[in-house]
């Protein structure tokens, strides 16, 4: 009989959520090996390559085991890039022992998934995204990094709906990162472009995982 399809996976560990809408919030996160992209800002470049094979009942294993001393109800599915691989039964799986999933994507990939939350970070200079992302997507963060500008933040904006923030995330909790944040953040204060915020890195701050 064929064995079910592995999933790769750099670490499964327990912390707070540290970006976005989420932030704080007590999360389970499984990273998954592998990266389409690979951007040079990147803060976790050891989930590139290497990876343990895990089937989707392991990880789900290794989620209750942590749940019992770190009773999270949600679980985020982040990397690397987590849609270079099959998540769908393991959001299945997860969705059976009522976790809520989220799932923490650069967005150029799409299949549909049952997560409970679609957080998008799309990454220079393109800043492609696949269309499906805009009906779906919760939040929208960008990184600030040199290669985002107030034109790239309005256009992006106009890309989905207004009730979808878009977030201007911090590259670092650096002072030169938070001066270019706060001054593409007052760029877009004017009328018409809404839902814009500024956002930290929370877990960096607190030195937590």
């Amino acid at each position: 009989m064929p064995q079910p399809p592995t999933l790769k996976i750099v670490e499964v560990f327990p912390s707070l959520q540290g970006e976005g809408l989420r932030q704080g919030e007590p999360t389970i996160f499984v990273r998954f090996a592998g990266c389409n992209l690979r951007c040079s800002f990147c803060d976790t470049k050891y989930a590139w390559k290497d990876g343990r094979d895990y089937s989707a009942s392991q990880v789900v294993h290794k989620i209750k085991k942590i749940r019992a001393r770190w009773p999270a109800s949600w679980v985020c599915l982040t990397g690397g890039e987590p849609l270079l691989q099959d998540l769908r039964r393991l959001v299945s799986l997860l969705k059976r022992e009522k976790i809520k999933v989220q799932v923490e994507t650069n967005a150029t990939l799409y299949y549909p998934l049952a997560a409970d939350w679609i957080s998008i970070s799309p990454k220079p200079k393109a800043f492609f995204f696949s269309p499906q992302y805009r009906r779906i997507a919760k939040e929208v963060k960008l990184v600030v990094t040199r290669d985002l500008d107030f034109r790239i933040v309005e256009r992006m904006r106009g890309e989905f709906p207004a009730k979808t923030p878009v977030l201007l995330q911090l590259q670092s909790n650096s002072r030169t990162s938070q001066k270019r944040a706060m001054k593409i953040l007052k760029q877009t204060m004017k009328p018409g472009l809404c839902n814009i915020r500024l956002a930290v890195q929370l877990h960096k701050i607190l030195r937590v995982r």
